[in-house]
């Protein structure tokens, strides 16, 4: 199936770069379906907003989800499918429209739509629009990649994770949409699955931990009803990958948290993986019941290549558990310490398929520099177990030093395969850090990359042994009280990594500062701190 067969999801909020607009609603629209007759929709079909993703050379995917009734399960619309027209053009007002069609908002897909507008110039920023049942989107700016092998002065990428709804506001992304970024990249925790909270919650979500689809939906709906996550979405184009809080805390392939049964999990994840489709805008195809491939690449012509990699789907169970700890469906040890299997080279975090594609990906990459999107922190860090403050070391079952053996292997990968200017970028933790990252073989060499962890949008981490562990784990930068993003600038001979912090996560109208600054130098890898 290609892209072009998939039903394009509806449009909700117009984007402009000095404000949001919302389009216009036909109140009492009918649209015919076929032999169905004409069938009523409500007004406020694009309640949702509209989003870009994925740019290539010659096209953009354009999503939007129709949903009137967006707390509902089905979105509030009847059980037809609907017709949506999509618009790209040169200018906001659509006064020279280049591309045009129609797609189809199915409600197997929960009428969303995924457009695959192609025939576009590259290099080039577009507006791009819905409109259903006489109803208009807000207006989407997007922009594709330059082309192939093409020589390109910057890219400026702003990089984000962790945005739980309950423990913040979304101040950060009005001080994304004012960077003016070519792309913004997402590692993963877009939503959080859990029961709303009723401790310490800025705002609650609004339905019970989904189990199923419907509850899914509603979760999603929850956050792209934010209007400053939309305005983000309507500014520039995304590509998103996910961890593990779109599913389930800590799920490692078809095992959650609580090592539960996992035919149970699986459907559960099935449901999550549709869920993360019918809301994102994705170069992907669609999920097949708990499966569905994300890891990809983007090329930003010669200067870039990002390398987007799943590092929870196919990962093995995690390691040093105590015996009968599955089988008696018992949670998981979050903390270990070291065991026989740590190590064992056998273990996966990306699984053996997607490990290949990564191995081709560092050996045949032409970019200048080669950005690994991944979710978590690479280097190996020792953590304070509760249970047992005074031994160690012991480390998180969780994230890569848990899973050493496959993380060495891709550092390996970079020196083999000479691959340019390897970046890592990364999130999930909660917290801002940065690290030189050495060839396992020869450790004490000079660095052959760096890696950068770009805080959270709201999520928490109040934990003193971060800071204070920071210099025994090889941080050069460690911050876990301060919320925000990364900023990416690079062209051909360097750029900068800058952390941007929020005064005050939990006030939607927060200032912003720099609180760290790297600057990059092509051909010399490894962190090169300034001072801001």
């Amino acid at each position: 199936m290609s892209l072009s067969d998939l039903p394009p999801p509806p449009l909700v909020f117009q984007f402009s770069r000095r404000t949001v607009i919302g389009g216009a609603a036909a109140a009492g629209a009918l649209i015919s379906i076929g032999a169905r007759g004409a069938t009523p929709l409500p007004a406020g079909l694009f309640s949702l907003g509209v989003a870009s993703g994925d740019p290539d050379a010659d096209s953009v995917i354009l999503w939007t989800r129709l949903a009137p009734e967006p707390l509902a399960g089905d979105g509030g619309m009847p059980p037809v499918a609907v017709p949506v027209r999509w618009e790209v053009a040169e200018d906001e007002r659509f006064a020279r429209i280049v591309r045009t069609g129609t797609a189809r908002a199915e409600p197997h897909w929960g009428h969303a739509v995924h457009v695959e507008a192609k025939g576009l110039r590259p290099g080039r920023w577009y507006f791009y629009r819905f409109i259903a049942a006489g109803e208009s989107s807000p207006v989407g700016r997007t922009r594709t990649a330059p082309a192939v092998g093409a020589s390109v002065d910057r890219l400026r990428l702003c990089f984000a994770s962790c945005q739980k709804y309950e423990a913040g506001f979304y101040a950060a992304w009005r001080h994304v949409v004012a960077e003016d970024p070519d792309l913004v990249l997402f590692l993963g925790d877009y939503i959080y699955e859990g029961a709303p909270s009723h401790k310490d919650a800025v705002r609650q979500h609004r339905n019970p931990e989904p189990m199923d689809l419907a509850g899914y939906r509603v979760r999603y709906a929850t956050y792209k009803l934010d209007p400053l996550l939309q305005s983000a979405h309507h500014a520039a184009p995304w590509a998103l990958t996910w961890d593990d809080h779109e599913v389930a805390n800590d799920y490692a392939g078809a095992l959650d948290q609580g090592n539960g049964d996992p035919v149970a999990f699986l459907r559960r994840r099935a449901a999550a993986y549709q869920a993360y489709y019918e809301h994102q805008p994705l170069r992907v195809r669609p999920p097949r019941g708990a499966d569905m491939r994300i890891y990809r690449t983007l090329d930003w012509g010669s200067l870039a290549q990002l390398q987007i990699v799943d590092d929870r789907q196919y990962r093995g169970p995690h390691a040093c558990q105590p015996p009968g700890l599955v089988e008696a469906h018992k949670p998981y040890r979050s903390v270990i310490g070291d065991c026989a299997d740590l190590n064992d080279p056998g273990r996966s975090m990306l699984g053996a398929k997607q490990e290949r594609w990564l191995d081709q990906r560092l050996a045949s990459s032409p970019a200048q520099w080669n950005v690994l999107a991944q979710q978590t922190l690479m280097r190996q860090a020792v953590v304070v177990d509760p249970k047992d403050p005074s031994g160690g070391p012991h480390y998180s079952a969780d994230n890569w030093s848990g899973y050493p053996a496959a993380r060495d292997h891709i550092f390996r990968r970079w020196v083999q395969a000479g691959t340019s200017n390897p970046l890592a970028l990364g999130g999930d933790i909660h917290a801002f850090a940065a690290a030189d990252i050495r060839d396992p073989d020869r450790p004490d060499a000079a660095p052959i990359a760096a890696e950068f962890v770009g805080g959270s949008i709201t999520s928490l981490r109040p934990d003193p042994d971060f800071k204070r562990l920071a210099a025994t784990n090889g941080l050069a930068f460690a911050e876990s009280y301060v919320r925000g993003y990364g900023r990416l600038d690079i062209d051909a001979k360097g750029g900068s990594v800058t952390y941007r912090g929020l005064a005050d996560a939990l006030r939607e109208d927060s200032g912003i500062a720099d609180i760290a600054r790297f600057s990059l130098e092509a051909g010399r890898p490894g962190l090169h701190v300034e001072t801001v």
